[in-house]
């Protein structure tokens, strides 16, 4: 249920609102692939709630409280969360970087624009892309991880089994049909999970994953030519040049594993 339930009910939250995105913008086919600003914000919220829906459920049947789903045993650190994500600004903005040069026709951009949908995007991304990415960290981190962790006894591979399945999950969640494009969702997942059992917190994925979105979407919407920027999963979208941000997700575990190690060493 828990694995399960909490998707389903973003995939609901989603239809629903794009179809009433849909009535406000006056499409004819609101499900279309372009990220309005609307249909942005309307991503963005869905993913939010069914990230607390997934917190909330699992409190409730394996009866823990949900701020040991947040990080345990120690507290909720949000300096953490600030350090990581400025180590995490860094990688991504390398990772971005190098890819565009080794591979400038990847992402693709069409050119330089800004226009008031472009201000638009990027103003929801800055309020509410931190609540998407903190979402996805709780389904599929906080929740999803240690449920299916929870069908073995034995502590290892039980972290293997929780890391497996919520990483398929997660991959399966983002529904591409490209090779290349699934399995880097799979490595992030992975690597997001690794994040949260090194530093036995969220904080650390958290990070990642707003520095990621942000950056991305940054960069993306200012490419896109003042236009809505396609959002294309399908087959043949991805390529070689996602082994360059896998490389940093890795790198992201690294920076985390070498940085908890520090901060044990000291205390």
């Amino acid at each position: 249920m828990v694995i399960i339930v909490p998707p389903l009910a973003m995939l609901v939250l989603q239809v629903l609102f794009y179809q009433v995105v849909g009535v406000i913008e006056g499409s004819d086919d609101p499900m279309s692939a372009t990220i309005t600003p609307l249909k942005f914000l309307a991503v963005n919220l869905s993913i939010g709630a069914a990230g607390v829906l997934a917190i909330l459920l699992l409190a409730w049947t394996a009866g823990v409280p949900w701020r040991s789903l947040i990080s345990s045993p120690r507290a909720f650190d949000a300096r953490r969360l600030a350090r990581y994500l400025t180590g995490a600004a860094l990688l991504v903005g390398a990772g971005i970087g190098l890819g565009a040069l080794v591979a400038p026709d990847a992402p693709g951009w069409t050119a330089f624009g800004v226009t008031g949908t472009t201000i638009a995007i990027l103003v929801i991304m800055l309020l509410t892309t931190p609540v998407q990415s903190a979402g996805e960290e709780l389904m599929f981190r906080s929740a999803a991880l240690p449920a299916a962790a929870s069908w073995v006894r034995a502590v290892r591979p039980a972290l293997v089994v929780g890391l497996v399945v919520s990483s398929l999950a997660f991959a399966v969640v983002h529904g591409s049909t490209d090779p290349w494009l699934f399995g880097y969702y799979v490595v992030f997942g992975v690597c997001a999970g690794l994040m949260a059992i090194i530093s036995r917190g969220i904080e650390a994925p958290v990070a990642f994953h707003i520095a990621n979105n942000v950056l991305a979407t940054t960069v993306n919407t200012l490419m896109a030519d003042g236009e809505a920027f396609p959002l294309d999963r399908s087959t043949d979208t991805g390529d070689a040049s996602l082994l360059i941000i896998a490389a940093v997700d890795i790198g992201m575990v690294l920076f985390v594993w070498l940085r908890e190690r520090r901060a044990g060493a000291t205390s």
